[in-house]
């Protein structure tokens, strides 16, 4: 296994945010006629532009001047009203012996406001990489390899937690061993993917038991 850094994704890997997020584009336009379980399916693990831009495809409409705020803003009173970690993560995280860092396609300061909500920033200190400081988003591998530079180890003994398809694919072109997180088993796992479906399960997949 040869495991010696761990990069984790953040959003419906460490903390149970993808509703929340999807949710904040239901308050802000209720007019796009989509449930939260398609819209967190159809989203996961994407960038925010491409996003956007299918929503003004689905609406016939361009979205109004400062949508992305209004938007970054109600995901944050979602995140401080109800964000939490996935189950188990905290005592994965414990359990983990490998230095471990946090890999994420969202802006930094939301990186660190869902770590601080969630009670999981002690265990990641500065090890925090976003695609906005970066210029990488996923499946592009950019944002994994700078996260394994900065945190001094090659991508082949690096261990990516993600639970997108873009997010496995961006670690695989990486050459790193990808482990996907799938608990409701709705997303399915690239043939060069460890799938998992409890954070449990994580330390033993990675040798730490």
């Amino acid at each position: 296994m040869n495991i010696a850094c761990v990069i984790f994704d953040l959003d419906g890997t460490l903390v149970d945010s993808e509703g929340l997020c999807n949710q904040a584009f239901l308050d802000l336009l209720p007019d796009l006629g989509s449930s939260l379980e398609d819209m967190v399916s159809r989203y996961r693990g994407q960038k925010l532009a491409p996003i956007l831009a299918d929503i003004e495809r689905r609406i016939a409409r361009k979205l109004p001047a400062g949508f992305e705020q209004k938007y970054r803003a109600r995901v944050a009173e979602l995140f401080d009203k109800d964000l939490l970690p996935m189950p188990g993560v905290a005592e994965m995280l414990s359990a983990v012996r490998y230095p471990t860092c946090v890999a994420s396609s969202g802006p930094r300061e939301k990186i660190c406001r869902a770590l601080s909500v969630s009670s999981l920033s002690h265990f990641f200190g500065a090890n925090v990489f976003s695609s906005y400081e970066v210029g990488s988003w996923k499946p592009d591998p950019g944002l994994f390899l700078h996260a394994a530079e900065a945190m001094g180890h090659p991508p082949e003994r690096c261990a990516v937690i993600e639970d997108s398809l873009p997010g496995i694919q961006a670690a695989v072109s990486a050459g790193m061993q990808s482990y996907l997180y799938s608990p409701q088993e709705d997303v399915v796992a690239d043939h060069c993917s460890v799938s998992f479906k409890s954070m449990t399960e994580l330390p033993r997949l990675l040798g730490c038991l």
